[in-house]
């Protein structure tokens, strides 16, 4: 952008203010929101910087700057690189705990109680959103393109998006305890949504798990009380499965062969859920 307003013949940091500043915002997140998140900026010069600090300062409480665009650009990058690699410790954790008959949450819990040098993160079907699934591959691309591989981005990328298929092999599994295949076995997925509490489908890692298992010869529908329908801005990635909507909220349970829950909602009532689904 800065060329080609030079170009036109404005005097970058004189005439106009070019400064990057980074999206920070977690949906349906109630404690950090836009006003009270910090905000960084970085400016192509000392003044862009400045001006930009000032006009964001009227709306946010605490300005970060650094000490170029690229700096901006590099922090978003690192805090979404940070989150995908520990998803992707946690989410092979859960796979090495499965191995060993070992409880993964209560590894997490008490490894947790650490006061220093350690921070919780969960396991989960994979990665949704569109940033932490994709922002770090840009940079990956982005170090490819100058001879380096980063390696930890590349694998925390193959693990976190193979566990799609290491739920649906769990499932299977469970099936079969129960002397029932995945072929022909009717399945209920709930939760499509690729965080709690949010309607936003984007690279949720549900579509994935419904595939796997239809690819077994699974019937799969699923219930989200945020999501009506599949539609192609979230399911793009898979169009086969647009237009497939939310069944209603289950009074009963017996109609399935299994419940998977991918997306846990707080407003569905999974005690219910769970009772009704071991009756």
């Amino acid at each position: 952008m800065a060329p080609r307003l030079a170009a036109a013949g404005a005097k970058i940091g004189e005439d106009i203010f070019v400064a990057f500043s980074p999206e920070r915002v977690d949906p349906g997140n109630q404690k950090w929101q836009t006003r009270n998140t910090p905000k960084v900026i970085g400016g192509l010069t000392p003044a862009c910087s400045e001006v930009c600090a000032t006009l964001y300062r009227q709306a946010i409480d605490k300005i970060v700057p650094v000490s170029s665009t690229d700096a901006a650009e590099m922090v978003k990058l690192l805090e979404n690189t940070f989150r995908a690699v520990n998803i992707g410790l946690v989410n092979e954790l859960a796979v090495w705990c499965q191995k060993l008959g070992l409880d993964t949450w209560e590894i997490i819990d008490a490894a947790s109680t650490k006061p220093f040098g350690f921070m919780p993160f969960y396991p989960g079907p994979g990665l949704g959103g569109h940033c932490i699934p994709i922002d770090p591959l840009y940079l990956s691309w982005k170090l490819r393109t100058l001879k380096y591989n980063a390696r930890f981005i590349e694998l925390a990328d193959a693990i976190n998006s193979g566990m799609p298929a290491v739920v649906a092999v769990l499932v299977a599994d469970a099936l079969n305890e129960k002397k029932k295949a995945v072929n022909g076995s009717r399945i209920l997925v709930s939760g499509v949504a690729y965080k709690r509490d949010i309607a936003d489908m984007r690279e949720s890692p549900a579509l994935d798990v419904i595939t796997e298992l239809e690819k077994r010869g699974a019937e799969v529908s699923y219930h989200d009380p945020y999501v009506a329908e599949l539609d192609h801005h979230g399911a793009d990635t898979h169009p086969h499965l647009i237009g497939r909507k939310s069944v209603p909220d289950p009074v009963r349970y017996d109609g399935w062969d299994a419940v998977v829950i991918v997306t846990d909602h707080t407003n569905v009532d999974y005690a219910r859920m769970a009772e009704a689904s071991w009756s």
